[in-house]
C-alpha cells in the first residue's frame, strides 16, 4: 500500500509513460500477448435492493423480466456462434424471481457447451457456493462498489445489500466454496477514487494471502448512466479521469504482476484500444446489460415491479424490451474488437479452461 501511495502522488507526465513500459513489460511476461474475452449474459434485472446508482434498483420504474432457462440457452447460443467460450451470468438480487435452484438450472444447461462460466448475482452463504461450483460455475465476480462505508451506507437504502460486511466477506465465502477465479472491484465515482484504490490494493493484498489458489481478478468500472439517470454527469471531485485510469491499471499491474486486469465497454473503444497493450488481460465486447439484450427473449413477460412485488403493463405495444442496467460505451461487436485487438498484434482468446483439465490422465 505503501509503494502504491508513491506511485499515485507522482503524477507526472514522465512518471506515467515509465509506469505503462514498465507495466507493459510486466503484463508481457506473465500473459504474452494476449487478451481474454468474455461476454456478460444477464438473467434477470429483478431486485429487492435500492442501490442509488444502479438502473436494477428496486423501486426503479423500469421493465423487467426474468429470462427461462430456454430462453438462457438461446442467448448464450448466439453468444457461442459469436466465437465466446467464457459467459459471465449477471442477475439482480431478487428471491423471488431468481429463485434457488434457477442459477443452477442455467448452469446445467449452459455447461455442455460454455466451458468457461463466472457469475455475478447477489451474495450467498458458503453451502449455496459450493452448490453452484458443483454445477458448472467456476468464476465469481463481485464488486464492494465502495469501500467508504459511510458513503456504502447512504448509497443502499433497502435489501439485504445495506450490509458492507456481508459483501465484503463474499470472495472468501466464494473461496471456500471451491471457485477457482475471483473478481473484486470498486465503481469509481461514488467515492474519492485514491482511497478507493488504497482500500481495493489492500483487499487484494489479503485475498492473495488467504484465497492464494484461486486467480485474482480486478477492474476499475467506472460510472455511467443509467435507467433513473440518462442525464448522469460524473462528480468532479470523485472522477476518475482517463489519465488515472490509466495510472492505476499501470500501478496494480506492477504491484501485482500476475493479477487479471479486467476492461468493460463501460469505457470508450479508443481508450480501450489504447489501454489493451499496456496491462489488461480481460474484455468484454459486443455487450447487453438487459436480459434478453442478445435476441430479443423474454420481450414476452415484461412488467413493473413496486417495492419488489411484480405488476403487470397496463398496455403492451409488443415492440418494447427490458431495460439496460446502465449505457454501454463501446458498441462495437465482439469481431470488431477482436480484430482490433489483432491490429496491435494482441491474440483474441476466446477459451482459455476446459473440465478436461481436471480429469486425471
Amino acid at each position: 500500500m505503501r509503494r502504491l501511495s508513491s506511485l499515485l502522488a507522482n503524477d507526472s507526465t514522465a512518471s506515467l509513460e515509465d509506469l505503462a513500459r514498465r507495466s507493459q513489460q510486466v503484463t508481457r511476461r506473465h500473459f504474452g500477448r494476449t487478451m481474454r474475452l468474455f461476454a456478460p449474459l444477464y438473467l434477470s434485472n429483478e431486485c429487492v435492493n435500492n442501490c442509488s446508482y444502479c438502473g436494477f434498483s428496486r423501486d426503479a420504474g423500469i421493465l423487467r423480466t426474468t429470462l427461462s432457462v430456454d430462453q438462457v440457452v438461446t442467448e448464450a447460443r448466439h453468444l457461442h456462434a459469436q466465437g465466446f467460450r467464457n459467459l459471465l451470468l449477471v442477475a439482480g438480487e431478487h428471491p423471488k424471481f431468481v429463485s434457488d435452484g434457477y442459477l443452477q438450472n442455467c448452469l446445467d444447461a449452459l455447461k455442455t457447451f460454455i466451458p468457461t462460466l463466472g457469475i455475478e448475482v447477489g451474495p450467498m452463504e458458503d453451502h449455496q457456493y459450493r452448490e453452484i461450483v458443483q454445477h458448472g460455475a467456476e468464476g465469481l465476480v463481485v464488486y464492494q462498489e465502495t469501500y467508504d462505508r459511510e458513503v456504502y451506507r447512504t448509497l443502499h437504502t433497502a435489501g439485504p445489500k445495506k450490509s458492507f460486511d456481508w459483501r465484503l466477506e463474499c470472495p472468501e465465502r466464494a473461496y471456500a466454496g471451491g471457485f477457482r477465479r475471483i473478481g473484486i472491484g470498486a465503481l469509481f465515482g461514488l467515492a474519492d477514487w485514491k482511497l478507493e484504490a488504497m482500500a481495493l490494493c489492500a483487499h487484494l493484498e489479503y485475498l492473495y494471502r488467504h484465497c492464494w489458489k484461486a486467480q485474482l481478478t480486478i477492474a476499475f468500472p467506472r460510472m455511467r448512466p443509467y435507467a433513473g439517470n440518462y442525464q448522469y454527469t460524473p462528480d468532479p471531485e470523485r472522477y476518475l479521469h482517463d489519465k488515472d485510469l490509466l495510472r492505476l491499471i499501470c500501478a496494480f499491474r506492477i504491484l501485482f504482476p500476475q493479477v487479471g486486469i479486467v476492461l468493460s465497454t463501460r469505457e470508450p473503444g479508443p481508450l480501450r484500444d489504447c489501454l489493451a497493450p499496456i496491462g489488461v488481460t480481460h474484455m468484454s465486447a459486443g455487450v447487453r446489460t438487459e436480459p434478453g439484450g442478445y435476441t430479443g427473449a423474454g420481450a414476452d413477460d415484461l412488467h413493473l415491479t413496486i417495492k419488489g412485488r411484480r405488476v403487470e403493463l397496463e398496455s403492451h405495444t409488443g415492440c418494447e424490451k427490458a431495460t439496460e442496467q446502465f449505457k454501454i460505451s463501446d458498441s462495437r461487436s465482439a469481431l470488431e474488437v477482436a480484430n482490433s485487438l489483432k491490429m496491435k498484434q494482441i491474440d483474441p482468446v476466446w477459451k482459455d479452461w476446459d473440465e478436461a483439465l481436471l480429469t486425471n490422465s
